[in-house]
């Protein structure tokens, strides 16, 4: 067996994001929110991936959203890269989830709450070990929470979770080791048989049963999120190295191009000479414009705006 890694996008949305992903995404809800316990029982998971969607490389953030049977909302984001603005960007979508709520007529007691669970790939807290940490709105001194369930963080940093197979002993470590671990294994191990739902999502991710056309597109996103990858390494060791703006803007623009082209594939000749003659503030402009861009035909008008 092969198994594709759940950190692509496309493998994402596959195992948690389709109709026949409900139980899936249960479960692994219960256990990144709430430690486990079966709270969440029933959801409904918005605009679900099917085998029949164009399979392109899109944003890596809001990939499945789903609304639980208490009218709460849950958005879930894989994120790669800890990008410029990043942790920014995790508040807007929660506020934005949450305000965009309302219709013309409703008033404020038709809100319901919003839950944010960001998977990373980096460490993104420093300064403690926890692998998953829950924030929420709270007094400054006495810590007495305010609207606890209302708007609510959850951040899981696969690099903290270092426990190996034999080393399994929750659903939690259980599911974290299979977004983090899944494309080295060659079985479904027996630890992860035991969550009926979890050996599901082995199977979903069992590259056996794609068409040609999905591994051909799985492959392209794999080489496309492995070049910018590279491209993210190479841009932070030209800062530690060089120092020296050139290469400091040298970095940047390999980093954006191997983002750009994570989400948009092979650029043009044009895009990218736009791109080489941005100036750094331009280039600053450009990663957070980024997120932005739905189409590349925006990125390039984008570019020609920006354009000496």
């Amino acid at each position: 067996m092969r198994f594709i890694s759940p950190k692509t996008d496309f493998a994402f949305k596959k195992i948690f994001g389709s109709d026949q992903s409900k139980d899936i995404l249960i479960s692994f809800l219960n256990a990144m929110i709430y430690s486990g316990n079966s709270v969440i029982q029933d959801l409904e998971i918005i605009d679900p991936y099917s085998a029949g969607d164009v399979v392109d490389l899109k944003d890596t953030y809001l990939d499945v959203k789903a609304v639980l049977e208490d009218k709460t909302t849950v958005i879930i984001e894989m994120q790669l890269w800890n990008v410029e603005a990043f942790e920014k960007r995790v508040v807007y979508n929660l506020c934005k989830t949450y305000g965009n709520q309302l219709k013309s007529g409703q008033g404020y007691f038709d809100l319901n709450p919003v839950i944010a669970l960001t998977i990373t790939d980096f460490k993104l807290f420093p300064s403690t070990e926890k692998v998953i940490s829950c924030f929420y709105f709270q007094e400054e001194e006495d810590h007495l929470p305010y609207q606890e369930n209302e708007l609510k963080l959850v951040f899981v940093e696969l690099p903290k979770f270092t426990k190996q197979l034999e080393d399994l002993e929750s659903v939690i470590d259980k599911w974290i080791f299979f977004i983090k671990e899944a494309p080295n294994l060659e079985i479904i191990p027996d630890q992860l048989k035991e969550i009926p739902q979890l050996e599901k999502a082995l199977t979903i991710a069992n590259q056996a049963g794609f068409s040609v056309s999905e591994v051909e597109k799985l492959r392209k996103q794999e080489m496309a999120l492995e070049d910018a990858r590279r491209a993210w390494s190479f841009a932070k060791r030209e800062g530690r190295e060089q120092g020296r703006e050139e290469g400091r803007l040298e970095g940047k623009r390999n980093l954006l191009l191997g983002l750009l082209e994570s989400r948009f594939g092979q650029l043009t000749r044009n895009a990218i000479a736009l791109i080489e003659a941005l100036t750094n503030q331009d280039l600053d402009r450009l990663s957070k414009a980024i997120w932005d861009f739905n189409t590349s035909e925006d990125l390039l008008n984008w570019l020609q705006e920006h354009s000496n």
